[in-house]
């Protein structure tokens, strides 16, 4: 909870940077005499900036910032003029949702594009915007989106070194049942739900159960990573809640003491955001509540309306995964397992070839791909192996399939390695371990689990052959041996281990 890996301080850095972008950004709006409302707006759309932004290259992540403003601005538009026409505003908001979150499709531009649109018209409901403010809400973004492109790109640029971490390519489908197409009918009627209560809760600051639902479906794939995500930020807004109590409200929105805990917040809010969605929620509900009080409207009861919506944008959430195109935590894990296997079988191939004399084969990447799905598979597995869960058996048996899954990488890694050795030779017992691990991966993942299990084979080893050659084969009697052992939580029955939750 407390100490995750950072390598290279990569997240160190960011959080750090991010602060230097939304303190130059909220400061150039206070030097332009702009109004406090400005000031927020600018500096959330730093924020933004500079997290959501995730192309593969620097130069796209360039152009993504730019084209921040050709979402941005409309949506600031319509919700400044709408916000006095409530039944509008509240339809025109859900299609902003639905599209935000459809724009995914277009990868990270359209994710990055997406949330800009939506956290623009939600900006506009947290500070209760007029048509007669958007001249200088339009100055503060652009003034924004200036201040992080030049810390991003000018003074630090993190990811010309250190470029984002691969993403694997999203499951294969069509039709409704394609992830953004789906999640984008989901997180519209979960965000219905949440305006039509959260409304009923409070008229004032629904909006607050809106953005509850629509963060909720952020990088999850399935029901069940819905529920924890849903689950996990109410804890973080709770104890975000309990800390306003203690040190937002007593400031009564003093500016310096205020701005020195906001920059801390936006640290803690990058920093936190990979390992830990309870502790970026905390610092998030930390930061709204500091934010309040620079607006002079925090009270006690404010925070208490905080949790009340962001109640009922979970349970919006939760509602609508469970009976709009619902997708079980047994189907989204079987897919990204059967990408895992088929990545292993890639990177035997390849292995046996380049040990065959084959310069051209090149296990390594197949073993890079190999360790972005065994990451698809723990996110997807996380509901069964959440420490609340009561599916006791079924969470045994899912440690049980991540930890064959992993030496299974760690059998690649070896093989891969021991191939890269210009010095290893070509071994005829090779090719006889390739086809038993064939046989066992296709004992896995073909339909019905392709007959019985294959028995292992007898290894043994026959002396003065080169020492690569016996290294890959101990590799490849291993790797056999894990995947004959993987198939009993796999094919057994499979409600025990990714039931439909």
């Amino acid at each position: 909870m407390f100490v995750a890996p950072d390598p290279g301080r990569l997240r160190l850095r960011t959080g750090v940077r991010a602060v230097i972008g939304v303190s130059l950004a909220v400061a150039a709006a206070e030097l332009c005499g702009l109004s406090l409302p400005a000031s927020i707006t600018g500096g959330l759309a730093a924020l933004l900036a500079l997290f959501t932004v995730g192309d593969p290259t620097v130069r796209r992540q360039a152009v993504s910032t730019a084209l921040l403003p050709a979402v941005g601005f409309p949506v600031l538009a319509l919700a400044t003029a709408l916000h006095g026409v409530p039944l509008l505003r509240d339809t025109v908001f859900l299609m902003v949702v639905f599209c935000g979150v459809y724009a995914r499709r277009w990868g990270p531009r359209g994710h990055a594009l997406g949330i800009f649109a939506f956290m623009m018209f939600f900006a506009t409901q947290f500070l209760h915007a007029v048509p007669a403010q958007l001249p200088e809400l339009y100055q503060a973004v652009a003034m924004a989106l200036a201040a992080s492109g030049l810390v991003r790109f000018g003074f630090w640029c993190i990811e010309r070194r250190t470029p984002p971490p691969a993403q694997p390519a999203p499951l294969a489908a069509r039709g409704l049942a394609r992830p953004t197409t789906r999640q984008a009918f989901q997180a519209t009627f979960a965000c219905g739900v949440a305006l039509a209560v959260g409304q009923l809760v409070s008229d004032e600051r629904w909006y607050w159960a809106v953005g509850t639902a629509w963060w909720i479906f952020v990088n999850t794939a399935s029901r069940g990573e819905t529920l924890v995500r849903g689950f996990r930020r109410v804890v973080g807004t709770v104890t975000g809640i309990v800390v306003g109590l203690l040190v937002a409200v007593p400031l009564h929105g003093a500016p310096a003491p205020t701005a020195v805990l906001v920059a801390v917040c936006v640290f803690g809010i990058f920093y936190t955001a990979a390992p830990s969605y309870s502790w970026m929620m905390f610092f998030v509900t930390v930061m709204a509540g500091l934010l309040y009080g620079l607006l002079g409207v925090l009270h006690p009861g404010l925070l208490a309306l905080r949790f009340e919506q962001t109640a009922v944008g979970a349970l919006g959430a939760a509602l609508a995964v469970a009976v709009v195109l619902p997708v079980t935590t047994h189907a989204a894990t079987d897919a990204w397992i059967q990408r895992a296997l088929l990545a292993v079988r890639h990177c035997t191939a390849e292995s046996a070839r380049r040990l065959a004399g084959d310069e051209s084969a090149d296990p390594t990447p197949h073993v890079a791909e190999l360790e972005l799905l065994l990451g698809k598979v723990r996110v997807s597995l996380a509901p069964l192996l959440h420490p609340l869960s009561p599916l006791r058996a079924r969470k045994a048996r899912a440690r049980e399939v991540m930890v064959f899954l992993d030496d299974c990488a760690r059998q690649a890694r070896g093989l891969a390695a021991v191939a890269a050795d210009p010095a290893a030779s070509h071994d005829a017992r090779l090719t006889a371990a390739c086809q038993r691990v064939e046989t066992a991966l296709y004992a896995l993942v073909a339909p019905g689990g392709g007959g019985a299990p294959v028995a292992a084979a007898a290894f043994d080893a026959v002396p003065h052959h080169h020492p690569g050659a016996e290294r890959a084969l101990a590799h490849l009697h291993d790797l056999e041996a894990t995947l004959i052992s993987l198939a009993a939580p796999l094919r057994s029955n499979p409600r025990g281990v990714f039931a439909e939750a």
